[in-house]
């Protein structure tokens, strides 16, 4: 499901899930105790509901518990858990309404946004943050409009939409599940590959500036890139960092690919409690999404490593003794700083880094007055993967630079696989001839490499 393409649904699937919708209804008429339908939810399980407290119960499922608050998801990120909420419902184990599948594939390509709260989640699914998402599909709460919170009732009014009127199940549905944890999980998976490439990219520069010996090497990505280039004289063995770069991230792109496998393990298991089985109300533990929080956990730990590896193979870049070059790599070194102040921020993102390197899928407590005595905390495994991966451009851009910089020092075009990624890097970053501030420099850099794949590999 490409972000950028519009959600078409076919009548097909919307005729199977009209009937699924229908048997599920039918197999209500019992009169049977069906959790958060007829029932209360969490502790009050329970408490069986009137007719007339039912005939409100599913709006009132998602106003009571929308009690987060900003920092909200960013935009690609909302976009997701619609996409991820939506991939769910068409596997027809909700028995959510046609109607209701409709409704949100349109808002999904009308631009809807709502307000997401992106932390303090601390319930055992994501009925927090799906509480925020979907409550504006009844006109409450509020959506992000050109980066600013407008009402929901507002902006569906603006599309000349009304607000959703739901069904029996159809509230419990839009809050069960991990669609947040399943869409962070999709996006950082994205990212962290796209980051592995980058950062081949940079190892490989590292080792041709260096003119470190090439043999331990075979086998490994970057072996490609780094061939024709030149050992330089007197260098026996490189530094440890750089050595070892390619193992480093060939280890995070495995990680990464067992966060992919679990994911797709996460699509085809059914997320409702109850779901709706054939003709049967069955409990499930969807909501439980421990495996992707601890796959993304991986993720992160991996990528740290890759990033103090990143480091440290930038601090070898500015110093004389293993790069044969000016100190700093400065024009004038003395009177001016050179890079060196490059690698304080990345030592600066590193140890951010390392303080979110603890798993943040540990420390469950009790909630719901004991019936909620487990959380998984997987979608704030998410949050602290996205921002390592933030961080972790960042370094990558540092590294870019300075790579540029040692090319520029060196007045050589260096080994032939890395011609186009040094023709890339001449385009968009000028040799640092006098001390400038490279802080904005960074920055775009670091959102150039974050939203394009690298497509420097020769080939």
């Amino acid at each position: 499901m490409d972000e950028l393409e519009p959600v078409k649904v076919s009548p097909a699937v919307l005729e199977a899930l009209k009937r699924q919708r229908e048997a599920m209804l039918a197999a209500l008429d019992n009169n049977s105790p069906i959790y958060g339908i007829n029932t209360g939810m969490g502790r009050l399980a329970g408490t069986r509901l009137t007719s007339e407290q039912q005939a409100h119960h599913q709006r009132n499922l998602l106003v009571g518990r929308a009690v987060g608050g900003p920092p909200w998801l960013s935009p690609e990120l909302t976009r997701a858990v619609l996409r991820m909420r939506l991939r769910g419902f068409l596997r027809g184990d909700a028995a959510v309404s046609p109607e209701l599948v409709t409704f949100l594939a349109d808002r999904i390509n009308d631009g809807f946004l709502p307000a997401v709260p992106r932390d303090s989640l601390g319930s055992a699914g994501e009925i927090i943050p799906l509480a925020h998402a979907f409550q504006t599909f009844v006109g409450l709460g509020t959506v992000i409009e050109d980066g600013i919170e407008v009402p929901a009732a507002e902006a569906l009014h603006q599309r000349g939409v009304k607000p959703f009127v739901l069904g029996p199940k159809e509230g419990a549905s839009l809050i069960q599940g991990s669609p947040l944890a399943e869409a962070y999980a999709w996006v950082c998976g994205e990212r962290a590959r796209r980051l592995v490439d980058w950062q081949t990219v940079c190892a490989a520069i590292t080792v041709d500036v260096l003119g470190a010996p090439q043999a331990i090497y075979r086998g490994t990505r970057i072996e490609r890139l780094i061939d024709g280039g030149k050992t330089r004289k007197g260098v026996v063995q490189a530094p440890i960092s750089v050595r070892v770069g390619p193992k480093v991230l060939e280890y995070v792109s495995q990680t990464v690919e067992e966060l992919r496998e679990t994911l797709q393990q996460s699509w085809e298991t059914p997320a409702d409690s109850p779901a709706f089985l054939d003709g049967e109300f069955v409990p499930t533990t969807g909501y439980h999404a421990a495996a992707l929080g601890l796959r993304m956990d991986a993720v992160k730990a991996a990528l740290i490593h890759a990033a103090e590896v990143s480091v440290q193979r930038l601090h070898r870049l500015l110093d004389p003794q293993f790069s044969g070059l000016p100190p700093q790599l400065a024009v004038d070194p003395g009177p001016q700083a050179g890079l060196t102040p490059l690698h304080k921020r990345a030592a600066g993102e590193l140890h951010a880094m390392r303080r979110l390197a603890a798993p943040a899928t540990l420390g469950s407590l009790d909630t719901s007055a004991g019936q909620e005595d487990v959380q998984a905390f997987a979608s704030k495994a998410g949050a602290e993967l996205e921002t390592v991966i933030e961080r972790f451009f960042a370094i990558t851009a540092c590294e870019l630079i300075a790579g540029r910089q040692a090319r520029y020092l060196l007045k050589t075009p260096g080994a032939p696989g890395l011609a186009d990624a040094y023709a890339w890097l001449a385009e968009r970053v000028e040799p640092v001839v006098v001390d400038r501030s490279l802080g904005p420099e960074i920055e775009r850099l670091a959102a150039v490499c974050r939203e394009f794949p690298c497509r420097l590999e020769p080939g």
